[in-house]
């Protein structure tokens, strides 16, 4: 089997692969360092991979290869896997695409990242992002964009655009982002894939670099829904490194799929389909819909009066805790830098160095809507209409709604440099944020093309109530079938 057919297959056959001994992990390590290099993913190229260690991937295979043969391998056994770059790991530098970090390598890993290497999966590459995770596009990174192996002259989507580029590349099947205002989902749906937001607690976020805390999640991206239940699935769980972990169980996600449509509820809410939506791709949702409806679920329009108020909401919300979060980076205890003429001036000259433009304008508002004066202003009636957007959702799911579906973007992936007004920016999370801001899962899966360019829809579920998310998913992707991806 060549390099390419053995990294096309899904994470479960290719952990089934090596298990039952028909390949290696180190054959893995192998494929996937040569297809790196061949299909230029690294900085001479897409830019997708901005670290990677083949040294320690082949000893971390070699490791795998004796569990196989000791009949002690793990459900990810040879799986390889990519880590966006906010998310510590013990061989490679974190450095949250960020000049602030460079060269910093964490002294602990990340419980997600440590819960995929006890499944057996090989942690294979560090991937590009936008700073500290603030953007939609991947273009604010310290290593330059990222790109999308769709289209080259488009971006991948952001902030986790590095991690979307290597599972679209076929590097590897499953691989770790993080998301705080849809910076999974809104690349996964750029870029052709799946990509999952769990419940918020539903995966420790011990190891990610915090941007803001009460919406940041590890979330996972897959090549299809299967690898995106069975990433999901190994890395959830309560840490007691997280106090915000929830001591919940966790379901076998896959079996998700042996669920049928039949009987399933599917809410619309008509706020996320407004007359501006291109009606090309309210076709391919309408498309998505009347295929859910043959396969037996009941579709209902919905509403959720407070979603116009969600881009102002997340904006002040997110600036805000980011504005408090950033501030260990001023160049006492790690990373960059650079002296001064006295203390003061020493944080100004290294965080006005390290911080990149679309960081530095976050803090900045972060900081003045949380000043005295304007707090009760901004920050407070934030917080006041984010209880009731996550009351709107509580509403309709005890009506009787099992899932929403939506489009998870309003555009396909644009060109670079297309979207120069930071406010024209935001608006591409105008789908996504909702999710963050209630604390649901979402995840986002192809559902067809416009103009050759992936276009995705969007679930989202109760609180804890991933498995009919994946039940949906499943079912979707089934009754779409090829169609999904044209």
């Amino acid at each position: 089997m060549s390099a390419t057919e053995l990294l096309a297959l899904g994470a479960a056959d290719l952990a089934a692969r090596v298990a039952g001994g028909r390949a290696t992990a180190a054959d893995v390590a192998r494929d996937v360092a040569m297809l790196r290099e061949r299909d230029r993913l690294g900085r001479d190229g897409l830019n997708a991979v901005v670290h990677h260690d083949d040294a320690a991937v082949a000893a971390d295979a070699a490791a795998v290869d004796a569990l196989v043969r000791d009949g002690t391998a793990g459900p990810l056994a040879g799986v390889p896997v990519a880590v966006k770059d906010n998310i510590a790991t013990l061989a490679m530098p974190t450095t949250c695409g960020s000049r602030i970090l460079e060269g910093y390598v964490s002294p602990y890993e990340a419980t997600a990242v440590a819960r995929l290497r006890a499944a057996g999966a090989l942690i294979v590459a560090k991937t590009n992002m936008d700073e500290f995770a603030m953007g939609s596009s991947t273009e604010f990174s310290a290593y330059g964009p990222a790109r999308n192996p769709v289209d080259p002259g488009r971006v991948p989507g952001g902030s986790s655009g590095g991690s979307a580029a290597a599972v679209a590349a076929g590097l590897v099947p499953i691989a770790l982002g993080s998301e705080t205002g849809g910076s999974v989902r809104q690349p996964a749906a750029f870029c052709g894939g799946v990509g999952v937001k769990p419940t918020y607690g539903r995966v420790s976020r011990y190891g990610l670099v915090a941007f803001a805390s009460s919406l940041d999640a590890v979330a996972v991206f897959g090549r299809t829904v299967d690898d995106a239940a069975l990433g999901t699935e190994v890395i959830s769980g309560r840490d007691p490194h997280d106090a915000t972990s929830a001591d919940v169980p966790v379901p076998r996600f896959r079996d998700a799929a042996d669920g049928a449509l039949a009987g399933l509820v599917v809410g619309v809410p008509r706020e996320f389909f407004p007359d501006s939506l291109d009606p090309r791709l309210r076709a391919l949702c309408d498309r998505a819909l009347d295929a859910m409806r043959d396969a037996g679920a009941t579709v209902r329009e919905v509403s959720l009066p407070h979603t116009a108020y969600a881009i102002p909401t997340y904006y002040i919300i997110a600036p805000a805790e980011a504005s408090s979060n950033l501030a260990r980076f001023d160049g006492v205890r790690y990373g960059l830098r650079l002296e001064g003429d006295g203390l003061r001036d020493m944080y100004e000259q290294t965080r006005s160095r390290g911080f990149g433009a679309e960081v530095t304008r976050r803090v900045l508002l972060g900081t003045y809507v949380l000043s005295a004066g304007y707090y009760d202003a901004y920050y407070r009636k934030a917080l006041d209409v984010r209880a009731c957007i996550a009351a709107d959702y509580r509403r309709v799911f005890a009506d009787g709604v099992d899932v929403l579906f939506t489009p998870t973007t309003p555009s396909p992936a644009f060109p670079f440099g297309a979207k120069s007004d930071p406010y024209e920016m935001y608006l591409s999370d105008i789908f996504t944020v909702t999710a963050n801001l209630a604390g649901i899962p979402a995840m986002s899966q192809p559902i067809g093309r416009l103009d050759g360019l992936p276009v995705g829809g969007q679930f989202l579920a109760a609180h804890f109530d991933e498995s009919t998310m994946f039940r949906a998913a499943f079912g979707l992707e089934r009754a779409l079938g090829p169609e999904a991806h044209r």
